[in-house]
Formats: structure tokens, sequence, C-alpha cells
């Protein structure tokens, strides 16, 4: 009787239990089901986002350093030729010899700022840009051409002037033309034997920025221009029949259009008979020639050129590889070509090492265009060939030019500092052990 009295209370217990959970829960419970735990209501989580991705660079190579201190080297040396080459000019002018040497100094200064910027920043962000550059600096070529803006210097209508700021816009159009054609090669990569994506193209940016080059006066830019683009468009890889015919096509039309004016093409050609014309039209060709003759092996040391003491015109920009022969002699001169050789060659190596195919065409474009306006100055100089009125670059005085110049190599260098050694995507190696072909 007492435990059937204890089994009853036991069941009412558990009765009351169960209904007074059925209330909490809001029904009955199933007695498979765990008895539930109140928690706490959930927050509203928010989406977290992933971290960008990091660029992990690999070791720098032994080629951005030799670009790097041969750029440096080049421009501070620059810095001093002009300041040899115009302080007699200055103090004749004004009360200071170091005005135009300022004007240089901060260019210099600025161009830096532009060399770091381009080397810093991951070349293939600037490719979503090349397009805007190019049709900036095509607009900027026009300039020269509005009254009131325009600036004549040394018979060529291709400066533009606001008020006491200048510039060349020409100096812009060569690396915006150099960084178009790579990103549209680029894209184009297996169609490139098409006229329509190869040809057509390279003809567009060649003969437009030649025609506008000469319209304005300057055979140097239109030279260099067309001679890079076509230098571009081998080694993208359009066929060389196309390139042939166009630099065949270009070379007439320029013959034809400097035959048309009998003062061009008697100053074009008075480089085959210097000293025949060494009174007039190679007089400045001739100067040069003494100065170069003057340094000898070792030079006359800095600021020990006579040539720029009013005998040789635009000492300080066209013609200040004259300047440098004086004053450094044979070994300087030697040095100075060897350091823009130094350039070309590991620029190639950069393109050659590129991690894509962007950046390849960018530094072969580059190196290219280094390559051939020092080529060209220094053969004008030389007398080896026309005077074209080109700057040597990271040396002549020139605001523009050195700017440029310094983007330009910090854009080589940021190539440089990528180059891998493993061969590019689309060049699968051959395995180990398989035969060729394979």
């Amino acid at each position: 009787m007492t435990i059937a009295l204890k089994n009853l209370g036991t069941a009412d217990v558990k009765a009351r239990r169960e209904a007074a959970l059925e209330r909490i829960n809001g029904g009955p419970r199933r007695s498979s089901e765990p008895t539930p735990r109140r928690t706490k209501p959930l927050r509203r989580v928010t989406q977290i986002r992933e971290p960008k991705h990091t660029e992990v660079l690999g070791p720098t190579p032994g080629i951005y350093y030799w670009i790097g201190l041969t750029v440096a080297a080049f421009v501070m040396l620059g810095l001093v030729m002009v300041l040899s080459a115009t302080s007699a000019r200055e103090v004749a002018r004004s009360d200071t010899p170091y005005d135009l040497f300022v004007r240089q100094l901060v260019w210099a200064a600025v161009g830096t700022v532009g060399l770091l910027v381009a080397l810093k920043v991951p070349y293939q962000r600037w490719r979503s840009w090349v397009i805007v550059g190019g049709v900036l600096a095509a607009g900027a070529m026009l300039l020269p051409f509005v009254p009131g803006v325009g600036v004549t210097i040394n018979d060529a209508n291709s400066w533009v002037r606001f008020g006491a700021f200048g510039f060349q816009p020409s100096e812009f159009l060569k690396l915006a033309a150099i960084a178009f054609l790579a990103d549209h090669f680029t894209r184009h990569e297996h169609d490139l034997h098409l006229p329509r994506h190869g040809l057509v193209p390279l003809s567009l940016v060649a003969g437009g920025s030649a025609l506008v080059s000469f319209l304005q006066g300057d055979l140097g830019a239109a030279v260099v221009l067309t001679a890079v683009v076509l230098v571009l468009g081998l080694i993208a890889g359009i066929p060389f029949r196309h390139v042939g015919l166009l630099a065949a096509a270009g070379a007439t039309c320029g013959l034809l259009a400097i035959m048309s004016s009998p003062w061009r093409f008697n100053r074009l050609t008075a480089f085959t008979d210097i000293e025949g014309n060494k009174e007039h039209l190679a007089f400045q060709t001739w100067q040069g020639l003494l100065g170069i003759a003057n340094g000898g092996w070792t030079g006359s040391g800095i600021g020990g050129s006579r040539s720029k003491l009013g005998y040789l015109p635009y000492a300080h920009s066209d013609f200040i590889f004259a300047v440098i022969a004086d004053e450094l002699g044979f070994i300087g001169s030697v040095a100075v070509i060897g350091g823009f050789g130094l350039i070309v060659w590991f620029g190639i190596q950069a393109a050659l090492a590129a991690p894509d195919r962007f950046g390849m065409l960018l530094a072969g474009g580059i190196a290219s265009w280094f390559g051939i306006q020092a080529v060209v100055n220094i053969g004008g100089v030389a007398g080896a060939m026309p005077v074209t009125g080109l700057t040597l670059p990271f040396f002549s005085a020139g605001g523009t030019s050195l700017f440029v110049s310094m983007i330009a190599a910090g854009l080589l260098l940021n190539v440089a500092r990528r180059a891998v050694t493993a061969p590019r995507a689309g060049r699968p190696r051959r395995a180990h052990g398989a035969p060729r072909g394979t």
C-alpha cells in the first residue's frame, strides 16, 4: 500500500512537470526529443570582407639594380653637365649662373617623384589608363597649333606655354604610344597577322604621330616616334613584311616631304659635306666636332670646355654630348655611350623575363626608345647623321624630356623588379625525359 502511494506521487510529479514544460514550449513534446535549451536571440551577422590580395615579390633581380644605378648616374651627371654648359651663358644674361640649372634641378626632383610612383604602383594597374593617356597625349599634340598657346623654338612650333609653364607634347606622346600599342598588341596577341589588328593600328599610330610632328616642324620627334613604333611592332610579332611595307611607305613619304622644301633638304644633307658647309648649314655640327676633338682621351675637365663659350649653339640641349666629350674626353664619352647600351641591354633582359606579355612589350618599347633617341642625337653631334634637334635623354636641358624619361625609367624598373626566370604562360616546358616536339 505504501509502495503504491509512493509510485502514485512520483507519477503525479512527472505529470505536472510535463504539463509545465508543454505550457513553456507551446505544445506537447515528444518523448524522444531532447529538452531544448534557452538561447540568446541571434544577432545579425554582417558580411566579412576578405582582405585584398597583396602582391608578393620574389628576390630582386640584378637587372633591376643595373638599370637603377645607370639612370641615377645619368641624372646626376646630366645636372652637372647642364650647369657646366649654361653657367657662362647665364652670367652674360642675368646676375646668376644657376638660373637654368635650378630649373633643371626642380624638374629632376619632380621627375624623381614620378619615377617612384611609376615604380611602386604595379604596372598592370597602369594598363587601364593607357587609352585615356593616349587620347590626352594626342589632344596635347594639337595645342601648338592654337594661337597664343603654341610657341616656336629652334624653327619648330612644337612647344606649348601657359604663362611661365611650358612643355613639349611630343615627349608625352612617345610614352603614350608605347603603352597604348603594348596594350593593344597584348589583347590581340593571336591575331596580329590580320591587318585589322596588326598593320592598321601600327600604321595609324606611326603615321599620325609622324604627320603631326612633321607639321610642327619637329622632324626628330617624327623619326623617333616612327622608329620606336615599328620596332615595337616587330617585338609584338607583327609579320616582317607588314612592318617592312610600312617602313618603306614612311620613308618614301618623309623623303618627298623633305625634297619639297629646298631649305629643309639642304639642311638635312649638309652632314655629307660638313667642312664645305661649316660656315652656314653645318656650322653647329662643325663646332661640335671641334669640341669632341678638343677633349682628347681624358678631357679638359668639368667646366673646362671652351666650345660652350659662345662657339657652339645649343650646347646645353641638342649638342650637350659635344660638351661631355670635351670635358670628359674619349673615356667619358665611351662611358656615356656604354651606359645607354646597358639600359638597352638590361631593358631587353627585363622584357624577356617579364611575367606577362604587356610587361614584355612595355619594357621592350621603352628600351628601344632610349636606344634609338640616343643613337640619333649622338649621331647628329658626331656628324654621322643629320641634325634633328633631339634631346639626349637624362642629359639635355629640358624639363619635359627629363620628366618623361624618368617616368619611363620607373616603368622599366617596375617590369624589371617583377622579372621571372620561369617561362611565361602559354609556353609549357617539355617534361623531363619526353621526346622533343611533345
